[in-house]
């Protein structure tokens, strides 16, 4: 397999003659590189005019392998060979080393450059690339690869020092400056070669006819002075990758190439897999033109609903220096949200939220010492409860971390949850299987007070910027959030994917109910600690709910009676009832009865510890003036007990007063458990 490996351009803030000087002196041998033993000249060659020089060296290298492999493939040593080509008059220096050893098994080509800076000419730069293909090797191929990707990071990470070390002997020898190669100056230009090639005389001198073309400087290429600042620490390996994938996405593009920032996440989201990265990218950019997302930073107006009722906001920065985001999500109301935005508002959010954070990072770069290339995410849970797990919400908060996972990789530094609800298991276990995998290993939790603890908030926020709200003493804009009037709704804003949930074939049921009439589920549970949740909404007249469990099996009504509340205004009987079971002796009342009023949202779960047959009931027990029936709307759902496991001492049945969305007020008597 053929590897590719290129680096960043070294800069050396000397002129070229000077860092010839100091090159040189690595021949015959260089203590600070001890894998290279000897490196004999077997050509050279002066042009007449002393402008050109042709070098060619038969290096001895030890072989830094395991003593076992040495013995196995029967060699201490192996042998490459290097060509030179100096040009001082165009000021470049151009090295190719090919290895002699195993030729018909291994190829290595290295290259490398020396050159003037093109915009200061008092600096060298350096750049390097090295191709190794291992063809056929004993069965050792991989073991090889290895070796030779290590002595090459190696000698990268090597390289800039030595220059440093032996400008240092060259200045003790009392040369500080040394005149470029001029036509008009023989005498100057034969001390310069005398210096550059340290008196050594060619073994075999020929004038040079042709001058030699050298290559120009390629466009793709990044200077490791940049890298340092800007993208942060990288391995060769990595700086390579990215040079890769840069110069193949300009290919593809032919027009405006993503920043190096961009390029690194993305290759950081595939673990620098170049065609994954690239894949990923390609498909990344073709969403961003498709959806216009470049424009929304200078487009998107913030709805009023929005402004109001959503309680998230950047809120200065943590500890090392990321911007950080708060959302208070326990105290989001996201179906009020969707059903007054839709997912599509609440999509447009969440990219202007991310485009923000994308210049964020760019100025908090700018403003620091080094490269910041995440933010900080504080998640607060206080109020969560059961409404959040309403279905067709969390779908739709599902499909929005999908697409943001797949165009904003590796945005997200930290995530500090503090809060965190008993409730809180369920809603992890859903989520937390479409977040990636390394993203999820940044998320740290605080149950309770633990974020005042050690080892809390402190240890990732400076002292001065914990928002009010958790005990600090910031003052947070981020908006207190709540819920949003049923008034701000609009039709159609948001439809369940699998069905709008006012149409008959949504994932919630309509039932109306006259006096005294039932409407009732059953769930024959065979899972012991699963969860049943509900959510339904009361559309008109009051209702009273209650859960009820019995030992024995409860069989499902035919399917044109599900419903017990068929047929004029006579009262109808429970099935409980109708079997002649007592209460406390047949069938046992596992959640208390709770009076549900018009207008009201409600959401709420219970672990079923047993097997049995659970009843989910719904009564209409009076009825106003008008006499029109009661409606409700409902959905249930069970979920599977190894989703839970290790939490289910955690989970309790919950509904909350801040979960029940009626338009008369967000005081209702539906109580908090």
């Amino acid at each position: 397999m053929v590897q590719d490996y290129v680096s960043p351009v070294r800069v050396h803030k000397y002129p070229f003659e000077m860092v010839m000087a100091a090159y040189e002196r690595r021949f015959p041998n260089c203590p600070q590189i001890p894998v290279v033993l000897e490196c004999v000249i077997t050509e050279d060659s002066w042009s007449v005019d002393d402008s050109q020089r042709q070098t060619t060296r038969r290096c001895q290298l030890n072989v830094e392998a395991p003593y076992l492999l040495k013995k196995m493939i029967g060699v201490d040593y192996v042998y490459f060979i290097q060509k030179n080509s100096l040009d001082l008059k165009s000021r470049v220096l151009e090295i190719e080393a090919t290895n002699e050893t195993f030729a018909s098994r291994v190829q290595v080509l290295e290259k490398c450059k020396y050159y003037v800076h093109p915009e200061n000419p008092e600096w060298t730069c350096f750049e390097q690339s090295a191709l190794l293909d291992v063809k056929n090797f004993f069965g050792l191929e991989s073991t090889v690869e290895k070796i030779a990707m290590k002595q090459y990071s190696a000698n990268i990470a090597k390289g800039k020092e030595l220059i440093e070390v032996f400008m240092k002997e060259v200045h003790q020898e009392g040369v500080t400056e040394l005149k470029p190669w001029s036509m008009a100056d023989p005498s100057s230009n034969r001390e310069l070669r005398r210096i550059v090639s340290r008196g050594t005389e060619p073994l075999s001198p020929r004038p040079v006819s042709e001058a030699k073309k050298f290559s120009q400087p390629d466009q793709y290429t990044l200077d490791s002075e940049y890298i340092k600042r800007y993208l942060g620490e990288l391995t060769p390996m990595q700086e390579s990758r990215l040079l890769q994938l840069r110069k193949w996405i300009a290919d593809l593009q032919k027009g405006k190439v993503p920043s190096d920032t961009t390029l690194l996440r993305f290759l950081r989201a595939r673990d620098f897999n170049v065609e994954k990265a690239r894949e990923m990218l390609s498909q990344s950019l073709l969403w961003r033109k498709k959806h216009q997302v470049d424009r929304i930073l200078s487009e998107y107006e913030t709805p009023d609903v929005v402004k109001q009722y959503f309680p998230g906001g950047w809120h200065h920065h943590d500890k090392d220096g990321r911007p950080l985001y708060i959302l208070r999500l326990g105290q989001m109301d996201v179906k009020g949200l969707l059903k007054s935005i839709g997912e599509d508002g609440l999509l447009k959010l969440t990219l202007h939220v991310c485009e923000e954070g994308l210049k964020l990072l760019e100025e908090a770069t700018r403003s620091s010492e080094h490269a910041i290339q995440s933010w900080c995410l504080l998640v607060d849970l206080d109020g969560l409860n059961m409404r959040h797990l309403w279905r067709p919400g969390v779908r739709a908060l599902l499909r929005i971390i999908q697409i943001v996972e797949a165009n904003y990789p590796e945005t997200m530094g930290r995530v500090l949850i503090v809060r965190a609800p008993r409730v809180f298991p369920i809603l992890w276990t859903i989520v937390s299987t479409f977040i990636d995998e390394n993203t999820r290993s940044k998320f740290l939790f605080y149950g309770g007070k633990d974020y005042l603890q050690p080892g809390g908030l402190l240890d990732y926020i400076p002292k001065d910027l914990i928002p009010d709200f958790l005990g600090g003493p910031c003052k947070s804009f981020v908006h207190e959030g709540g819920l949003v009037p049923k008034s701000l709704y609009v039709s159609g804003a948001f439809t369940e994917r699998d069905g709008d949930p006012l149409c008959e074939d949504s994932i919630y049921r309509s039932v109306s109910l006259g006096k005294g009439q039932v409407h009732e589920v059953i769930v024959v549970n065979r899972d012991p600690q699963s969860v049943l949740t509900w959510d339904f909404d009361v559309l008109r007249h009051d209702i009273a709910f209650t859960v009820y469990r019995s030992e024995h099996e409860l069989r499902h009504p035919p399917p044109d009676a599900t419903a017990l509340c068929v047929g004029g205004g006579e009262e109808q009987k429970s099935v409980l009832e109708q079997k002649g079971w007592r209460e406390g002796e047949h069938f046992h009342r596992v959640e208390n009865t709770l009076v549900c009023h018009d207008g009201e949202s409600i959401q709420g779960s219970h672990v079923m510890l047993e097997c049995g047959s659970y009843v989910l009931q719904w009564r209409c027990e009076l009825l106003d003036s008008t006499h029109r029936a009661a409606q409700l709307m409902y959905f249930h759902e069970t979920l599977a007990s190894h989703h839970y496991k290790g939490s289910m001492s955690s989970l309790q049945s919950g509904t909350s007063g801040f979960s029940c969305l009626s338009g008369k007020s967000a005081a209702s008597s539906c109580p908090s458990r």
